[in-house]
């Protein structure tokens, strides 16, 4: 007979036993769709993670010892978002006495309030206005000067000068962020440098490397530039950590699962042995045996799966227009400094992996009711009911 009379008959199987039917469905279903909020939570979380460490301040990519011939527009291609333009001042703060050696990092105010998260950092006072003379410091700093915001310290870089007001203090809880850096306003600075930072915002789900090449194709160095993940790979290597962990999670998962259903289908092949034995008596073969059975985990499989995994996706919209807070459990994570919302993102990974390895790991646990049949003499099958 043809394979299609096979597996319409598999699904006419499947339709008769509803009940032992359901209990599978709702164990494949149940499976696939935790796996594919978990992993789509996963996801979040890395999105998170990259967010935090590159909203706050240093964006995706950076730029370092850039000409001042070269135009901060020009640094505008396909896929970038925000460009902001940096000049480092490196020099000495003075108040009462005290001193300490700060580099001083002029900006555009209006625009970093815009494009970056560190004003959410500050702690006392406010951020640096626009043709103000103030800075911004970090809160080791102002604890070393014994200065608060309100009061005036003095900014000196060679032969200049700058008296300052202390706008506001900020603490990251990032050690190397936290120490020898301060912010002005770049429009308060007579004389600036000939060489000039940035900051380089992309579109969410833009690809860095070829923003990287048309920079490239306008002449500018490549090695000026410098990737999140080139700067933070203790950061790539935990994103690589929490994939490696969710492949781990998923195996485990539908590993249990497939056993949970292999036995279940021994059981379900067991209380219908008769109709098997009848077959075997009518001359099927072990072959078309086989494709029966195996046709019927893949019917059982392709509709849990399916409902599954919308399930699963409704889940994630759902919580997607919410977040998840986990702000009580990263506190002190200074990946998570800006924010503990976790937005989840389903992926074509998290929508199709589970579903895929799960109908994987139950063809393999078809194997052993599908051998209880085969093995087994027509004969003995019938003389035993």
């Amino acid at each position: 007979m043809s394979p299609m009379f096979w597996i319409k008959t598999a699904f006419l199987f499947l339709s008769r036993s509803r009940r032992a039917t359901l209990a599978l469905g709702l164990m494949i279903f149940s499976a696939v769709g935790t796996l594919v909020f978990i992993t789509a939570v996963a996801v979040g979380i890395n999105d998170c993670m990259i967010l935090n460490s590159t909203g706050l301040y240093s964006g995706q990519i950076t730029g370092s010892q850039l000409h001042k011939s070269l135009a901060k527009e020009d640094l505008f291609v396909e896929g970038v978002s925000d460009v902001l333009q940096r000049f480092a001042i490196p020099g000495r703060l003075y108040h009462q006495g005290k001193e300490e050696a700060i580099t001083l990092i002029a900006v555009n105010p209006g625009q970093e309030l815009t494009a970056t998260a560190l004003w959410k950092k500050i702690i006392k006072g406010r951020y640096i206005q626009d043709q103000a003379h103030e800075i911004l410091i970090p809160h080791p700093t102002a604890k070393l000067l014994d200065i608060h915001p309100g009061e005036t310290l003095v900014f000196t870089s060679g032969a200049a000068v700058y008296p300052l007001v202390v706008a506001g203090i900020f603490e990251t809880g990032i050690d190397q962020f936290d120490k020898g850096i301060g912010f002005c306003p770049v429009s308060i600075l007579s004389d600036l440098p000939e060489k000039w930072d940035c900051a380089v915002f992309v579109a969410p789900g833009a690809d860095l490397e070829p923003i990287i090449a048309a920079y490239s194709s306008k002449g500018i160095n490549p090695s000026f530039w410098k990737t999140w993940k080139e700067r933070m790979p203790d950061l790539t290597q935990l994103i690589d950590l929490n994939r490696i962990s969710m492949g781990f999670i998923m195996v485990l998962v539908l590993g249990v699962v497939s056993f949970g259903t292999a036995c279940a289908f021994a059981i379900f092949i067991i209380s219908n042995i008769r109709e098997y034995g009848i077959l075997k008596a009518m001359g099927v073969t072990p072959s078309e045996t086989a494709l029966l059975i195996f046709s019927e985990v893949m019917w059982l499989n392709i509709i849990a799966s399916v409902t599954g995994t919308l399930a699963g996706f409704i889940i994630v919209l759902i919580t997607s227009k919410t977040g998840i807070d986990i702000s009580n459990f990263t506190s002190h994570n200074p990946y998570f400094v800006v924010s503990g919302m976790i937005i989840p993102r389903a992926t074509f990974f998290s929508l199709f992996l589970p579903p895929c390895l799960t109908l994987l790991f139950c063809l393999l646990a078809a194997i052993w009711p599908t051998l209880i049949v085969i093995r087994q003499r027509s004969c003995n099958i019938l003389r035993s009911i």
